[in-house]
């Protein structure tokens, strides 16, 4: 049996043809200590076409040495932005008017055919959804809520005449296409792979109709951040002018023809430097909307508020996640335990969600306690000796919000699939700029991104039941 030490300099030699899959990045140190301890039971050597294969019984997995293209792209995963990297293959299925999808197929990446009278290119008959897949520390990946994505195709389908894929083969699909793609999922901590599912009328029509064949079609791409500044806070301008959704039309829907709307307000925007454009709504002209591609949600005292959907919202996938985290778990805020006078009266629980909170129960009010920060303490008796506390934030508001509390707002932040949480630094509306005084994520925030991304990334139990792992 060769020494495991010795294979890992082989693959880390530039002129060694031998290569490892996912499990490579691994902890080298414990392969070779395992193997030490137990070489004898827990290793063997075989020869496999010319290419060896280790098996190292502590890892219950054999790690094969090969040159498929099962190991991650040759791309500088350090330096991902949010754009298209063209990657192995995509999904397509097709169905008629009237008609059921039928199982589709993988094909390579690329160009496709259409007939310049399709549907979608005359007359906008397209949908499309956005969702996310992680690498796990394990090398196994994680799709994040893909049934949300499928009922929400469905719905907007429904609104634009369309036939939709079932949930389940819209999630297989998506599991297809993932792991047919699997060495573009970026390394643990440096992104993510995007995923994009379309619809659209693919048959040709002349004359307002619905088209006579529709396409569904997925491909993915690798991605860092959205925004330019990363998760540093974002400028925004709010628009009061031109709108993006008028009621009872389809801003409530993921439709292509939404996008391109938003596309001149928003390059003006970036033109004055503002990183994008905050809508309000198209009869009042004063209650928030959403951000060109992005929920809102305004934070003050002990409220989160966030616009109501109502049909010229977008449904976010984010937006509701974070909202059910918020409400499940509570959002903190820091309170001196030595200026409330409240007096403890109930329990102490174990950091939820593995928050590196902990939580207070006093006189009906939820507060955390950080467990990391040292000064907080419990003894066996469930007296506490402390001087910061933090309590939990357990309102959470879906409401019209008029544009006027943005200018005493504690925190502003964006919530999506593309942008995660994103905070907002400051915003300008009519010539005046609101700065909310922070140069990161606010402390709400930053509590509610890092319980997502923990969760989306498979660092903590996944007690939501969200995210749906590929082997």
């Amino acid at each position: 049996m060769t020494n495991p030490k010795v294979c890992f300099d082989l693959v880390e030699s530039p002129s060694s043809f031998v290569k490892v899959r996912r499990h490579y990045y691994l902890a080298k140190q414990v392969v070779v200590e395992r193997w030490q301890r137990s070489r004898s039971e827990q290793a063997q050597e075989n020869n496999c076409g010319g290419r060896l294969c280790f098996l190292f019984c502590a890892l219950t997995k054999c790690v094969e040495c090969s040159s498929e293209a099962s190991e991650l792209a040759d791309i500088e995963w350090d330096n991902l932005g949010f754009g298209l990297l063209p990657t192995d293959y995509m999904y397509m299925m097709k169905c008629s008017q009237g008609g059921n999808f039928s199982k589709g197929e993988l094909q390579r990446f690329g160009n496709i055919e259409l007939n310049p009278s399709a549907g979608v290119l005359n007359y906008g008959q397209g949908l499309f959804e956005g969702l996310k897949a992680y690498r796990k520390e394990d090398g196994n990946i994680l799709l994040f809520r893909p049934e949300e994505n499928a009922l929400r195709m469905r719905q907007g389908a429904e609104r634009m005449c369309m036939p939709a894929p079932t949930v389940d083969q819209f999630v297989e699909a998506v599991k297809e296409t993932v792991l047919a793609n699997k060495r573009w999922v970026p390394p643990p901590g440096k992104g993510s792979l995007y995923i994009r599912p379309l619809l659209m009328g693919s048959g040709a029509v002349l004359g307002l109709a619905p088209a006579p064949e529709y396409t569904f079609l997925i491909y993915v791409s690798p991605v860092g951040n959205y925004f330019k500044e990363g998760v540093a806070p974002i400028n925004l301008i709010v628009e009061h002018e031109l709108h993006r959704a008028t009621p009872g039309g389809t801003g409530g829907v993921k439709t292509i023809g939404n996008y391109a709307a938003v596309l001149k307000a928003q390059s003006a925007a970036k033109a004055k430097g503002y990183s994008d454009v905050l809508y309000l709504d198209c009869v009042h002209k004063k209650y928030l909307e959403e951000v060109s591609s992005c929920n809102i949600f305004v934070v003050k005292g002990n409220v989160i508020s966030t616009p109501a959907i109502k049909g010229t919202i977008l449904p976010g996938i984010t937006r509701k996640s974070i909202i059910d985290v918020a409400r499940s778990q509570g959002i903190q805020k820091f309170l001196d335990i030595n200026d409330s006078g409240i007096k403890i009266r109930k329990d102490f629980l174990q950091e939820p969600y593995g928050s590196k909170f902990s939580c207070l129960i006093m006189e009906n009010v939820y507060y955390l306690v950080s467990t990391a920060c040292g000064c907080c303490r419990a003894n066996v008796n469930n007296s506490f000796g402390v001087s910061c506390l933090m309590f939990f934030l357990m309102k959470v508001e879906e409401r019209f919000v008029p544009v006027d509390e943005l200018l005493d707002a504690d925190e502003v932040f964006c919530t999506g699939t593309a942008v995660v949480v994103s905070p907002v630094g400051s915003i300008t509306y009519k010539g005046k700029r609101v700065s909310y005084g922070v140069d990161g994520f606010g402390a709400v925030a930053q509590q509610l991104y890092s319980v997502l991304t923990r969760l989306q990334m498979g660092l903590i139990d996944d007690k939501m039941n969200w995210t749906v792992e590929l082997s």
